[in-house]
């Protein structure tokens, strides 16, 4: 007994220096996140309301120009309604209801508008900056052309630079969960994978550790109980 109690106390102790520093991050994070309103992180006080999609016109079927639509749909905006065309090709249009005629992409101008519609801050604009599909923002992660408009109490609202949505409204304090989110799942670049080697061994080795202490427990507790046990 005094053997497996050893063997179950040196590897218990070298499986908590390998795990300690994982486990006080999982732990920390993880109090922080649950600490956190969820309503809050997504800055829903700041949300606008959905306009109501109303029309009583006749809708014109869009111009597509020759391309080959994957999907349509009819989409409100702070203007009145729009044809909303994805392509096969990744691009996505929109198009007056009425006529038919595709819109012009979006502007920055025009961007800052409908962010400033959907947007219930009083914080001034501090910035508006054109972001590429092919390389989002960290805070956005959706493969579309958008703009991002910063205003000056932290918050960034994208819009989609084709279509007009409001892709995302991120706040300070939905950047800094995110931030904690991927310590948490130990991807702090891309703050995605939770199935990644690195966690998994990790928290192989934290039940493993969590284990030979448990053992350790009943192996103690023998041990106590025989007066003429020696103390390793």
């Amino acid at each position: 007994m005094r053997a497996g109690h050893r063997t179950f106390h040196r590897l218990h102790v070298w499986l908590g220096w390998v795990v300690a520093v994982p486990l006080l991050l999982w732990t920390v994070t993880g109090l922080w996140m649950a600490a956190r309103p969820v309503e809050e992180v997504r800055g829903e006080d700041l949300r606008a309301p959905t306009v109501p999609l109303a029309y009583s016109g006749t809708a014109r079927w869009p111009d597509t120009r020759g391309r080959t639509l994957k999907s349509l749909t009819v989409e409100s905006r702070p203007g009145g309604p729009v044809w909303v065309a994805s392509f096969t090709t990744g691009e996505a249009r929109r198009a007056d209801l009425a006529t038919g005629r595709l819109l012009p992409k979006v502007s920055g101008e025009e961007a800052t508008l409908l962010a400033r519609a959907s947007y219930l801050g009083s914080a001034a604009v501090d910035e508006v900056t054109r972001t590429p599909a092919n390389h989002p923002p960290l805070d956005l992660r959706k493969p579309r052309p958008a703009w991002r408009v910063s205003f000056a109490d932290g918050a960034h609202v994208y819009v989609d630079a084709e279509t007009g949505a409001v892709l995302a409204l991120r706040t300070r304090q939905w950047r800094l969960y995110d931030f904690m989110w991927g310590l948490h799942i130990l991807d702090p670049r891309l703050r995605e994978d939770t199935s990644h080697p690195l966690l998994i061994g990790l928290a192989v080795i934290g039940v493993l550790g969590t284990a030979t202490g448990t053992a350790l427990l009943f192996t103690r507790r023998r041990r106590r109980r025989n007066p003429k046990a020696v103390r390793p």
